[in-house]
Order: structure tokens, then C-alpha cells, then sequence
């Protein structure tokens, strides 16, 4: 995805900063709800990532969720059912859809359509993921990933797949249908997950820059970003799948701030949940 530059002044940035320090936290949702067909076990180690109390400091639309796949609990900030528009974050279901209906039919797709939805995850690629979500029938994929996964706040646009509402809550449900083979299906999801790992370019930021570079690596992620003519805001989103963790942060604010800005908070986010006996190298809580 293109990335629109949005240039502003220093001492109105420096002022928006100061005014969203005045702001009180978004608080924090323990054990929120539960996510069916994730990952059951309960045993082994305590997740990368653990629930927390999360703070921001700009003003504007700020939400995030955290699901431990191991205890299936979703914990967040208190708006985490509040939607936004995923943007670029519906990608990766995009694609496990099209390679799920297609091994349901019994079909392989060749090399050319597999280069297609490897630069829709990788790159961004908005005119492949216009194709994909054509060839999966449009509005239809999007309802069959409410349905599918399981979401309980999201709602599809008719024939705009960037601008499918969705919540935190439900973007790590969608993380997790990614994950445990209801998206993809055997057959594919490792495939997808590997190409979400592979992410480079402007949409590598975020969750995985407040990581160690050996567990990052690891990390399959599905950013999404635009600003928006209709709200003049930046929509940002940041999508994690890690080991026994998935990570959401949905946000809209000024567009002083940038694109850069919304990376940071991802990061900030991700800090702040750090599990330190986990991650003694990760760094210290922004």
C-alpha cells in the first residue's frame, strides 16, 4: 500500500502531544471473552505478551486486545468492541479464504495466483487484494469471515473490503482463525502464516519493532494504514500472531501526527504487555 505523506508543522504536533497528556488511560478488560476453536491447552509457559494495564498519550481513537490462545481468554482496553475500519488488515484473510475454498473444491492454485496473494500479505498490494477479494465473491468472503471466525462485532461494507468494521476483540479472533487452521485450512495455513512473517516494506512496523529481533522474526503480522478523504484522520491498525499470543491495536487520530505515529503506539502497546521473565531482552516499558 502507498503510503500518503502527511506533512505538518512541528509546534502543532508538540501541541496535540502535550493536550493528550491531559487524557486519562484507556483502561484495562480482564479475561473480556473467550475465542472458540483456538489453541486449548493450558499448560507450558506464560505468553510473550501478558494482560495489563495500557496507557496512550495522543488524543483520538485508540483500542487494542490481547488473546492468550493457550487460556482462549481476550483481555483489552474497555472500548475493545468499539469498531473501526480494518484497512490493509483483512488481507491475510483474503488469502486464507481463497486457498480454503480452493482446497475445499479440490483445486490447486498455480504458480501466478500464489505470487498474487504472496504480495497482497507481503506488500500490501492493494490491486491484488481487489482481485482476491473479487475471485472470493466479494462481500461474501467478508461475511464468511464473521461467520468463520466467529466475530461478534464486525460488520462487512458491500464491495469495500478495506473498509470492513471491525473491533480489537474481533481482529485477534481473526488472528486466531489465521492461526489454527479454520481460515486456510490444513492444507494452507502455514503457508499464509509464513507469507504474514514475511511482511516487509512500509508495512513492517509496529508490534514487531518492540520485540527481539530472534522472536520478531517469528512473529506473523497483517498491518493496515490509510488516510482517509472521508475523515482527513489516519487509520492505522497492527495484527500479531505470536507464540501463544495475538496481538491487536486499532487507531484513528489527527493527521499531524503521520503514519509513523501509529507504529509507535503499536510498539508502545506491545511494550507495555511485555511479559519481562519472558522477554529479559525486549527492553524496558515505554
Amino acid at each position: 500500500m502507498r503510503v500518503r505523506l502527511a506533512v505538518g508543522c512541528m509546534a502543532v504536533v508538540a501541541a496535540v502531544v502535550l493536550l493528550g497528556l491531559v487524557f486519562p488511560p484507556i483502561g484495562f478488560r480482564p479475561a473480556a471473552s473467550s475465542v472458540a476453536g483456538a489453541d486449548t491447552a493450558t499448560t507450558g509457559p506464560a505468553p510473550l505478551l501478558q494482560p495489563r494495564r495500557v496507557a496512550f498519550t495522543t488524543p483520538g481513537f485508540q483500542s487494542w486486545a490481547l488473546l492468550d490462545t493457550r487460556t482462549r481468554k481476550i483481555s483489552g482496553s474497555e472500548n475493545s468492541a468499539q469498531t473501526s475500519d480494518t484497512v490493509s488488515m483483512v488481507k491475510g484473510w483474503l488469502a486464507a479464504d481463497f486457498l480454503g475454498r480452493a482446497a475445499q473444491n479440490g483445486e490447486k492454485p498455480g504458480a501466478a495466483r500464489l505470487n498474487t496473494l504472496s504480495i497482497m500479505i507481503r506488500d500490501s498490494d492493494n490491486d491484488a487484494a481487489e482481485d482476491t477479494f473479487r475471485r472470493n465473491g466479494g462481500t461474501a468472503s467478508i461475511e464468511r469471515l464473521i461467520r468463520v471466525c466467529g466475530l461478534t462485532d464486525s460488520r462487512a461494507v458491500p464491495d469495500r473490503w478495506s473498509e470492513t468494521l471491525m473491533s480489537a476483540r474481533d481482529a485477534v479472533r481473526m488472528g486466531a482463525c489465521l492461526a489454527d487452521g479454520r481460515a486456510a485450512g490444513k492444507q494452507w495455513t502455514s503457508w499464509v502464516l509464513n507469507e504474514m512473517r514475511r511482511v516487509r516494506g512500509d508495512g513492517r512496523f509496529g508490534v514487531v519493532d518492540a520485540l527481539p529481533g530472534n522472536v520478531a522474526s517469528k512473529v506473523a503480522i497483517k498491518n493496515g494504514w490509510l488516510l482517509r478523504d472521508t475523515d482527513n484522520q489516519w487509520h492505522v491498525n497492527c495484527l500479531a500472531v505470536g507464540d501463544g499470543w495475538i496481538l491487536a491495536v486499532m487507531m484513528r487520530y489527527a493527521p499531524e501526527l503521520g503514519f509513523e505515529h501509529g507504529g509507535t503506539v503499536c510498539a508502545s502497546v506491545t511494550r507495555q504487555l511485555l511479559n519481562p521473565a519472558a522477554a529479559p531482552s525486549a527492553g524496558p516499558v515505554a
